[in-house]
């Protein structure tokens, strides 16, 4: 382990925790690896793949975390690949061949990779040593980032026989750890953990009115300029307004988030790695994978949504060890448009049971097709959500994803169909003719008809596609795929609709009520007359940091009493027919029925739905007037007048 420290990485020592890890791994054993961010959790599984005998394969949430850990890897002379949307299907197919002939040593994928009825059957052939999941508490409904994929992993273990699991992760609470070991079955001395506290990193939590922010974050930005330095803030429009107005204080400043062109964002992300720009206004849209070690600054002009959020979005800051500061501009103005977020994806009863319906509908094929936007729309539940429902139902034992497809293709010719066509002879001639003669042309797209082309010809799908990928790879055509269409196989369809329905919306208002409570949690901890570091590495179960750190806001003598948002008008006092009519209207119009009371809260608090979209909800009066107030508020106070 040592002699691979020094020769492959060039680092003479293993920093604390990388070891005892390592030990666990080589001895055969699963781990988990809870460190910081920052300190080092990767190199536990870069090293242990070296040594290994066989494939490592990584789990990791973001495309941005597999490039950068790529590249990496290449550096140091370590054969790894990684299998992901953005690429073709012949780099797709190389990586594959090479983790098939033993070549590889690590692939990377996402959770997602491993739906895929092909992907799974490419694993099940290849032999694998180790399991490593990164930001492992995704697998944990008690963990912020709740990835409902994840709850698959320990499936997919037994699945591919896979004999060890390494879990990697900077912000997993006590509750949280215990759930990643029950499910891994990882014994506790196997479980380690070096520690939160931060010693470089100083907490202040500044209470300050809403009408105040942002005069005090021009202050504190000047007092430190040029200084790499990134702001959060809720919502895509802040980050646009908050660049702005840094920009005509003479702070250079660039919005970041998810809201911008692919390019836009990565061109804002390459200037701020290098140099070029030192100030990013962003959502948390921004960060996963930033390994920047020199950023001095982390403000928060809104509060984060969590204490495992601010954990992670502070543990940008001085990573090369040197002194940093970490700001939260805190008032209690924006927490229920943070709760409102919450409520948001709390799925209706009834969206729910439509989902049941509709999968009964299909017993007797066996088999379940569904496009996710139309499933969304029909039983308006958005997309996020609509997916925790559906692993839920897989865990239950009802569904097992199949496989997905393009439902539909379409192709530009890039020289004439004649030409195409004298290209080929015998038998693949009359095949090329028929995809040509049975693909309806526009002006200048002709779609695929694969019925047509079964019936006529008796031409399967899977070798239409082929030939239309490699005409596309020939230059001869331009090729677009569009229509996802997902597989699922009906497992069990005896079940009672409604009792199931009542379990899961269960399930979600259960979850609710965890995320509401892990914002007031928040709040708590930004308020505390205790040192800062100290019950942050509290709430993370570590008991080794200083009572007193002297370098946080309440060692410095300024605890902090949160300002009240402002007074809000009493509800009753608020006609709700001309808050509500409009939409009731629009409603009843466009669905045959009245809208529930928690359909109009969304309405009124401001929540998408699908639904919303086809209203044009945005453009009725009404949308989003009470967004400041508490959503349970809203509910009760619609219920009384429906």
């Amino acid at each position: 382990m040592h002699n691979t420290l020094e020769q492959v990485f060039g680092y003479p020592q293993f920093r604390p925790g990388q070891e005892k890890t390592l030990n666990a791994i080589m001895a055969g054993r699963s781990a988990a690896a809870i460190f910081p961010t920052g300190s080092g959790k990767s190199l536990c599984y870069q090293l242990s793949a070296v040594l290994l005998p066989h494939l490592t394969l990584v789990i990791s949430p973001l495309l941005a975390l597999m490039q950068d850990q790529l590249a990496f890897l290449q550096r140091h002379g370590i054969a790894a690949g990684s299998i992901d949307s953005a690429q073709s299907r012949d780099d797709a197919s190389e990586v594959m061949a090479r983790a098939r002939s033993g070549e590889l040593k690590i692939l990377m994928v996402s959770v997602e990779r491993l739906k895929n009825e092909r992907f799974r059957n490419f694993l099940q052939q290849v032999p694998i040593s180790l399991l490593v999941v990164d930001e492992a508490h995704c697998i944990s409904e008690w963990g912020h980032n709740f990835r409902p994929d994840y709850l698959k992993l320990p499936d997919y273990q037994r699945q591919f026989n896979i004999p060890q699991v390494l879990l990697l992760t900077a912000t997993a609470t006590p509750k949280v750890i215990v759930d990643m070991q029950a499910k891994f079955a990882i014994a506790a001395e196997d479980v380690v953990t070096t520690g939160f506290y931060r010693p470089n990193l100083n907490l202040w939590v500044e209470p300050v009115r809403g009408q105040d922010k942002r005069r005090r974050l021009v202050e504190w930005m000047s007092e430190r300029p040029g200084q790499p330095s990134i702001v959060y803030v809720t919502l895509q429009k802040t980050a646009e307004h908050i660049a702005e107005h840094l920009q005509r204080h003479g702070i250079q400043a660039e919005a970041y988030h998810a809201g911008l062109p692919h390019e836009q964002r990565d061109g804002i992300q390459k200037r701020f790695m290098g140099g070029q720009s030192n100030c990013i206004v962003a959502t948390i849209a921004f960060g996963m994978g930033i390994d920047k070690s020199d950023i001095r600054n982390v403000v928060h002009f809104d509060l984060p949504k969590s204490i495992e959020n601010y954990s992670q979005e502070i543990g940008r800051a001085g990573r090369d060890g040197q002194p940093s500061d970490c700001l939260v501009l805190a008032n209690r103005d924006s927490l229920n448009v943070l709760e409102n977020f919450v409520y948001g994806d709390t799925p209706e009863l009834d969206g729910i049971r439509h989902v049941l319906d509709e999968l009964q509908a299909c017993a007797p094929q066996g088999e379940w097709e569904f496009m996710w936007g139309p499933l969304a729309d029909n039983s308006n539940i958005r997309q996020l959500p609509l997916k925790t429902l559906l692993v839920q139902l897989e865990l239950r034992g009802v569904i097992a994803p199949r496989y997905a497809y393009y439902a539909e293709y379409r192709f530009k010719y890039l020289e004439e169909p004649e030409a195409l066509l004298a290209r080929f002879e015998g038998e693949r001639r009359d095949f090329v003719a028929a995809i040509i003669q049975t693909s309806k042309r526009a002006r200048s797209w002709a779609t695929v008809n694969f019925d047509a082309l079964y019936e006529q010809h008796q031409a399967e799908r899977n070798r239409v596609v082929k030939a239309l990928d490699y005409f596309q790879e020939k230059g001869w055509v331009e090729l677009e795929s569009k229509l996802m269409t997902e597989v699922y196989t009906l497992l069990k369809t005896d079940f009672d609709p409604q009792a199931l329905s009542a379990e899961l919306h269960a399930g979600f208002t259960q979850h609710e009520h965890t995320e509401i409570t892990r914002i007031h949690a928040m709040l708590d901890l930004f308020a505390t007359d205790r040192c800062l570091g100290f019950r942050l590495a509290e709430y993370f179960g570590d008991s080794n940091a200083p009572q007193q750190c002297g370098h946080c806001s309440v060692c410095q003598g300024q605890v902090a009493r949160l300002p009240a948002p402002p007074e809000l008008p009493a509800l009753v006092d608020k006609p709700f027919e001309a808050l509500c009519g409009e939409f009731i209207h629009r409603h009843e119009q466009h669905t045959g029925s009245m809208p529930s009371a928690e359909r109009v809260t969304r309405f009124l608090c401001g929540i998408s739905v699908p639904l919303f979209t086809k209203l044009k909800a945005r453009t009725i009066p009404g949308f989003a007037v009470l967004e400041e107030y508490p959503y349970a508020e809203v509910r009760n106070w619609s219920q009384s007048h429906l």
